[in-house]
């Protein structure tokens, strides 16, 4: 089996086997996670995850919060940039990628995105902000490149397919791959 097929094989697997999603919110104590070291006095001074976590906005997958939802309730304000530098541009448009062997094809949002962070976060050193630009895959992504450095690390888990495999493939013009789809 080549790794394309072995790749595909565990995508389709992940999701035909996802089980259904709940708002169960079970956080290990930082002390029983195998995460921080149990030695180190200074876990005892950082806040549990249930107690930092719990009055955020609800997800069903990864760390069980809804950051997006969050921050849009104002619960949580983010820095735009490492150094604070960086204003934050409201970017409302969605690029549509049809590299997606035959899975539904990515829809990707700016405005969730860029929420959170300023452009120059992810352009031009992860993404290229060219049509087609970028020879993005799931094996390069699940490698931590592209969408991985923060999928699958701080932000919703690659598992969630779904989430991005989002748009099926008979709704979109053939004329739109790679490209910025403005909003109606």
């Amino acid at each position: 089996m080549t790794r394309y097929s072995t790749l595909k094989l565990l995508l389709l697997l992940a999701t035909a086997t996802a089980i259904p999603a709940t708002l169960a919110r079970d956080w290990k104590a930082l002390e029983e996670d195998d995460l921080h070291d149990r030695s180190n006095p200074a876990v005892g001074i950082l806040q549990e995850p249930e107690e930092a976590l719990s009055v955020l906005a609800p997800d069903s997958a990864g760390n069980k919060v809804n950051w997006v939802e969050a921050i849009r309730q104002g619960q949580i304000k983010p820095r735009a940039s490492l150094y604070g530098d960086n204003p934050v541009r409201q970017h409302d448009t969605d690029v549509v990628m049809k590299n997606t062997l035959d899975l539904p094809f990515v829809l990707f949002p700016h405005k969730a995105h860029n929420e959170w962070m300023s452009c120059e976060m992810c352009h031009e050193t992860l993404f290229r902000s060219v049509r087609d630009g970028n020879a993005i895959s799931m094996e390069r992504i699940l490698e931590g490149e592209f969408c991985g450095v923060c999928h699958g690390a701080v932000s919703f888990p690659l598992t969630e397919c779904n989430r991005c495999h989002s748009v099926l493939r008979d709704a979109v013009p053939a004329s739109i791959s790679g490209a910025v789809v403005p909003k109606e």
